[in-house]
Order: C-alpha cells, then sequence, then structure tokens
C-alpha cells in the first residue's frame, strides 16, 4: 500500500508557531545570556525560536565557516529521507536526540503526511534545552499531535532517565522496532561523556529491526586547505557556548553501529545518501565535513 496523508496535515511554519518576530519568552531558567547550540542551530535552519545572543554568535560562526548553514539544511534534509525510508519501511516508533528547537520538517511532521489511514505511530522528542522543550510542546499541542508525539525533557547523556521517563514508557515499545536519531548530537558528547559506552546503551535498548541513523562533523583528509582551516575555527568558536563540539574520523564513527548491518549506501556524505534531487555545486563543498549513516538491528 502506498503512503497516503491523513486528513489533517501540519500547518505552515509560521502558523505553528505564531508569527513571532522577535525572540519568545524566554522560560524560568533558561540562561539568555550565553548562545545555546539548540537555538544556533534553530537560526541556521531559519528558524524563530533564539535570542540575540545566538543570532550575534551564529553570525560570527557564519563568517568563520560560511559552509554552516547549507550543512545544517543538509542535516536536516538527511534527517527528513530516513524518517521517510524508515515509514516505508514498515516503522512507526520514532526517538528523536537532541530534536533541537522546533523548526519546519520536523519528525512527527513527516510521519503524519506518509502515515497510511487506520495506522497509528509514536514520536518521542528529547532534549534538555528549556526553549527547544516549551515550543515542541506548544506545537504539539497546536497541530492536535500531542496524543502521539511528545517531548521528554531529558539530557541524552543520561539514557536510563530518558528510558524510564513517563511519556516515553507511554509512547515507545522498546520490545519492536523503533527508529532511533542521532542528528547533528554527538557531536557535542566528548571524550568525558564516554561517547562508546553511551551508544552501546542506546543500541542495547533497540529491538531487532530497528534504525539507528547518525551524522557527525568532521573534516576529512580530501578537504581544501582553506575549507578545513574554516571549520577548525569554527569549532574552537564553539568552546566558547555551552555546547563544546569535537570532529570525528568515521574510523572512529563506525564502531558506533555496533557491527550492525549499514543500510546502502553505508557511510557517506549528507547529500549522498538516497538523494532525491541532482547533485549540486554546494553539495561539493560540504561533503567533506559531515559524515552520515544508517544501520539496521539485524535479527527481524
Amino acid at each position: 500500500m502506498s503512503p497516503r496523508k491523513t486528513a489533517r496535515e501540519a500547518p505552515p511554519l509560521r502558523a505553528a508557531v505564531g508569527a513571532w518576530e522577535e525572540a519568545p519568552i524566554a522560560p524560568a531558567g533558561v540562561d539568555t545570556e550565553k548562545p545555546s547550540a539548540a537555538r544556533v542551530y534553530d537560526w541556521y535552519l531559519g528558524g524563530t525560536h533564539h535570542w540575540a545572543v545566538d543570532r550575534e554568535f551564529g553570525r560570527r560562526v557564519e563568517k568563520l565557516w560560511p559552509l554552516i548553514r547549507p550543512i545544517s539544511r543538509q542535516n536536516r534534509a538527511f534527517m527528513n529521507r530516513v524518517v521517510s525510508a524508515a515509514m516505508d519501511a514498515g516503522i512507526r516508533q520514532f526517538v528523536d536526540l537532541g530534536s533541537g528547537v522546533p523548526t519546519a520538517g520536523n519528525v512527527h511532521e513527516i510521519v503524519r503526511e506518509r502515515l497510511p489511514a487506520g495506522e497509528r505511530a509514536s514520536v518521542v522528542y528529547v532534549d534538555y534545552e528549556p526553549v527547544a522543550a516549551a515550543h515542541s510542546r506548544l506545537i504539539l499541542e497546536r497541530e492536535g499531535a500531542s496524543s502521539w508525539a511528545g517531548l521528554v525533557e531529558r539530557d541524552i547523556r543520561r539514557p536510563e532517565e530518558i528510558f524510564t521517563d513517563d511519556l516515553t514508557r507511554e509512547l515507545i515499545d522498546w520490545s519492536r522496532p523503533v527508529c532511533l536519531l542521532m542528528i547533528t548530537v554527538m557531536h557535542f558528547i566528548g571524550p568525558s561523556d564516554e561517547p562508546d559506552e553511551l551508544m552501546a546503551t542506546y543500541r542495547s535498548r533497540l529491538a531487532p529491526g530497528s534504525w539507528l541513523a547518525l551524522t557527525h562533523g568532521t573534516c576529512r583528509d580530501d578537504a581544501p586547505p582553506d575549507r578545513a582551516a574554516e571549520v577548525r575555527r569554527f569549532i574552537e568558536a564553539y568552546q566558547d557556548t555551552s555546547n563544546p563540539a569535537w570532529l570525528r574520523s568515521a574510523e572512529e564513527l563506525l564502531p558506533w553501529f555496533g557491527g550492525w548491518p549499514l543500510l546502502p549506501p553505508g557511510m557517506t556524505s549528507l547529500p549522498d545518501w538516497r538523494p532525491e534531487t541532482p547533485p549540486t555545486p554546494i553539495d561539493t563543498e560540504t561533503r567533506p565535513f559531515a559524515w552520515c549513516a544508517v544501520a539496521r538491528r539485524p535479527g527481524l
């Protein structure tokens, strides 16, 4: 059966979040004096949930590395293709770790668009950024999706708290396949956070047939020297935020999939994972700076 759209479509981004030309009201306890990776990423994507400190930081970073905006949008496009492919493969449960501030093309929007009539699906967003959490809940309520999609305000470095959260337990059945999305998040997990062990914990919870999707910043050997210098200055700039960033090679990332087979085309650059449009000149420029891959847990 080919996917069919449900009767209720996701409204346009501006209709969903309100026509905020200025920054939204900060939830209690939010630090608006220091840039946040989630809010800066929202600015990269053209969203509205950020403050002057985030915009200022984003503009400064963009001057250091002009490719940051196109790569951010390629990450979002990759995520959308993964969700669509997982839906086509029959997966109906999605967990988006480090989901960030809600911007156009959210997971639940793709799921709702592709869900065959009469079927059910569930989506759990996970983010510890209070602005991301507050506005994710607002959008889900306004769109009437809160019965099957929700936000768990937890730190992805504490997976057991995510697994045992009441909302996760309500929406996700870990005995059935889940598509676990780790998009633009693991390069904010440093060595002291024990990323190998963290990935193993998440893999251990996934049932056979589950998908594990990952994107991560890198700087390949084939990067032009001037562009390589830009990306390293970009990483240095992030040391001044609440979310320092790291670059990793393909050899460092592959063990995170635990030997599970990678879905074709394997580990590749963002524009090259099952592209839906012909390559563009910007794709050539961005290829050396991000890896992406999707693995499927065998046994089903």
